[in-house]
């Protein structure tokens, strides 16, 4: 079960990796457009849509992955004082109650949403012959269905938690790293960062 978890995990993470080089993506388009418009005089009404549907894509996308690193925004002014057990609970209801119920509507919706701009070619009608905007209305059903699949892992991890007191590993990425750690990695130590006068950096810091 723990390998199916981490698998899920892996291709959340995937996915929001590939979609964050839309923002880079973006920046160049905006840089682009702004070097267009105020050097050359030749400003493109399509820019606003199209960086419009790069940052919505990119949103929209990121949202299992960041479900997979369990980032989303939480208000644990107490929540991290609780038992993994207990945390799993509150989970659990609230994955049940709310997140699944909310997911699948949008999942459901968002396919019919973009089946009907398919079938009628729809165009932005922000600026003046905008461009084609199915495709990015597509990205609606299918980042709902990532989230559900993403979902439904968080839902067994709170189960498994529920059974065994503790939470399961969640699949490694790049995290920040803070000065313990770090001085761990370095091989360094408190004494390594002493300086002369009797005080040490930590210290020089306050």
């Amino acid at each position: 079960m723990q390998d199916i978890l981490l698998r899920v995990d892996k291709i959340s993470t995937w996915i929001g990796h590939a979609f964050s080089f839309l923002i880079v993506v973006l920046a160049l388009l905006i840089t682009w457009e702004v070097f267009s418009r105020y050097a050359l005089n030749n400003p493109h009404n399509w820019v606003f849509d199209v960086s419009n549907m790069l940052y919505g894509a990119f949103f929209m996308m990121a949202g299992a992955y960041t479900l997979a690193k369990n980032g989303h925004v939480r208000g644990d002014v107490l929540y991290s004082f609780f038992r993994p057990r207990t945390q799993a609970t509150i989970d659990l209801v609230l994955y049940v109650a709310f997140f699944v119920p909310g997911v699948v509507a949008l999942t459901y919706a968002g396919y019919f949403y973009a089946a009907e701009s398919w079938a009628i070619g729809e165009r932005s009608s922000v600026t003046a012959d905008g461009p084609p905007i199915f495709p990015f209305k597509t990205v609606i059903p299918v980042a709902g269905a990532i989230l559900l699949m993403q979902g439904i892992v968080e839902i067994v991890r709170c189960v498994i938690c529920l059974k065994q007191g503790a939470w399961p590993s969640r699949e490694a990425d790049v995290e920040e790293v803070d000065v313990d750690k770090l001085k761990v990695i370095a091989h360094v130590t408190d004494n390594d960062l002493e300086i002369p006068g009797g005080t040490n950096a930590k210290e020089t810091t306050r």
